[in-house]
């Protein structure tokens, strides 16, 4: 599997900006920004500038307004069709890809708390960063159901628009493996 893909799948900013074109089937920068005011000018287009690079987006249109070339950026692939690869990996049960797999997404986050740990302003509690372990006992099918239900609760909040008082955040669930007892 692609590592740059995935990488976009792990950093909050690179997943917002595929969520948003993949929504809207094409975008311009400026539609970008209005959609994710959070996310400063100049890391957007270096942004997108990156997976352009990494051919994860392309120019499909460059429309000339006044004296500045706008470009407008789609998906390089399809991402219901790397949904299905991802959920092929999965079902060829595969311990070492999955776990590679694995090792990137949690990079990602290891990236975004060492970013974020490393600013001058940081304030634990008043940006509600956090994390936790909640273990718990349930069968395949209770499992099954608490997914469906934070997967509802996570959609009404994805959803959300950006604004002044918003800020963009990830959260990450996993659900271990079954420890044996």
């Amino acid at each position: 599997m692609n590592n740059k893909l995935l990488d976009c799948f792990t950093n909050p900013i690179k997943n917002q900006i595929l969520t948003d074109i993949n929504k809207n089937k094409k975008s311009t920068a400026k539609q970008l920004a209005q959609n994710n005011k959070n996310i400063p000018q100049a890391t957007l287009y270096r942004y997108l500038k990156k997976m352009v690079d990494d051919d994860i987006l392309k120019v499909v249109e460059e429309n000339r307004i006044r004296n500045v070339t706008q470009k407008v950026y789609a998906l390089t692939f399809d991402l219901d069709e790397f949904n299905s690869v991802n959920n092929e990996l999965v079902l060829a049960n595969s311990g070492e890809e999955y776990l590679k797999l694995f090792q990137q997404f949690s990079l990602g986050l290891l990236n975004e708390f060492q970013t974020y740990s490393q600013r001058d302003d940081i304030n634990i509690l008043e940006d509600g960063s956090g994390f936790r372990v909640a273990p718990f006992y349930a069968n395949t099918e209770e499992l099954k159901e608490m997914s469906a239900k934070i997967k509802k609760i996570m959609k009404e909040y994805s959803e959300l628009e950006a604004r002044d008082d918003r800020q963009l955040r990830s959260i990450a669930l996993i659900f271990t493996p079954p420890t044996s007892e």
